[in-house]
């Protein structure tokens, strides 16, 4: 059976995933057949020119329609535009793989987890760090009990392109549009990567304590003579507290001087410890009882996670190919022959912090995470 693919979105993301379905074939020639049947946008010339490029087949500027004519949705718009047409495609038992994070709000992941739980259809959410084989191999380390108790998570995710007051607005500015700024749109990646790794042995977040900071109120709009309110967050910091009794701190800033895309992740506990960085992401530091210090593991070996799809040890791999990964697994889904993480479930679980470290701030104290 051949998968037929619509895709919302055509731009950032909308790249990194119609890349990843070209690649499939060749470098994963066991993932399910795909169509790129519909791109889905508003700018009809913009939108052709993306078809061509992406090379899919038909346009449309109905998403409605497109739901009509696919069997997979892949959900790539602005966060506002991520629960009415998930909700829609689900209900029509159409499978969906939908950008991070889940929604701009609370409400809006919960009405979207409660729509993909009434549907037969995969619903799965891209948080493609999840699918670095370096975290592979921190996952598979700390499942083996390597790094004995979990006691301490660090998650920072830095990005540097607000840093001049005079950048340009973007919806990514506007609450309406996006729900938060460095919040959900970096910080998400950071709680789910923590949850994904060592979930299983501390728990849920329960308690937050979050500091929210927007650094320039209002910038000008590219091309005109104006300029628009920034009503999102530049920053954020959290403290989190696990139901197992270890730590998590959190950091995101779009702010961050000097540092371009820098997402790193950090655990410890009573055997060992590991750090990660995006910016060397087929490295892993790892720290084992009685080491000295801290060994770095190149993970480019044809026995680590997805690696024998690629190239001989050592040459390494870099960020497109998470997606690949990333729409392997899920395309593999969607075809009955696993399972998908990080699915809506999961994401709820992200936007459920989010959501407290939201209003942690407003309240400027500690809050617990609200679940139903």
């Amino acid at each position: 059976m051949t998968l037929r693919i619509g895709m919302l979105g055509y731009r950032f993301m909308g790249k990194a995933h119609g890349n990843a379905l070209a690649r499939l074939p060749m470098f994963f020639p066991d993932a399910p057949e795909t169509e790129r049947a519909v791109l889905v946008g508003r700018d009809e010339e913009a939108l052709s020119a993306a078809a061509d490029r992406l090379g899919f087949a038909a346009t449309a500027t109905d998403w409605e329609e497109a739901i009509e004519e696919v069997d997979v949705l892949y959900n790539l718009g602005p966060n506002y535009l991520h629960p009415e047409p998930s909700i829609a495609a689900l209900d029509a038992g159409v499978h969906v793989l939908c950008e991070k994070p889940l929604a701009p709000t609370l409400e809006g992941a919960e009405a979207m987890t409660e729509a993909a739980r009434r549907s037969d259809a995969v619903a799965g959410c891209a948080f493609n760090y999840r699918y670095v084989p370096a975290i592979r191999h921190a996952r598979r380390l700390i499942d083996d009990g390597d790094l004995g108790e979990i006691r301490h998570v660090r998650g920072r995710y830095l990005q540097d392109w607000l840093v001049a007051p005079d950048a340009p607005w973007s919806w990514r500015n506007d609450e309406e549009l996006a729900g938060s700024g460095a919040l959900g749109d970096l910080g998400a990646h950071s709680l789910d990567l923590a949850r994904f790794l060592v979930g299983d042995r501390v728990g849920e977040v329960e308690r937050v304590s979050g500091h929210l900071r927007t650094f320039v109120e209002e910038r000008p709009v590219e091309g005109e003579d104006e300029s628009r309110p920034v009503t999102v967050d530049d920053a954020y910091s959290a403290q989190v507290a696990y139901e197992a009794g270890a730590m998590g701190t959190f950091e995101a800033t779009r702010a961050g001087t000097g540092h371009k895309n820098d997402h790193t992740i950090e655990v410890e506990g009573t055997d060992g410890a590991l750090r990660f960085s995006l910016e060397r992401l087929n490295e892993l530091e790892v720290l084992r009882e009685d080491d000295r210090g801290f060994e770095t593991v190149l993970v480019t070996d044809a026995d680590d996670p997805y690696v024998e799809h690629w190239w001989p040890p050592g040459h390494v791999l870099g960020w497109e190919h998470t997606f690949v990964h990333e729409n392997y697994e899920f395309l593999r889904a969607v075809a009955g022959e696993t399972e998908f993480h990080a699915n809506f479930e999961d994401a709820l679980e992200v936007q459920r912090v989010l959501d407290a470290v939201e209003r942690s701030d407003e309240a400027a104290e500690w809050v617990d995470v609200e679940r139903s």
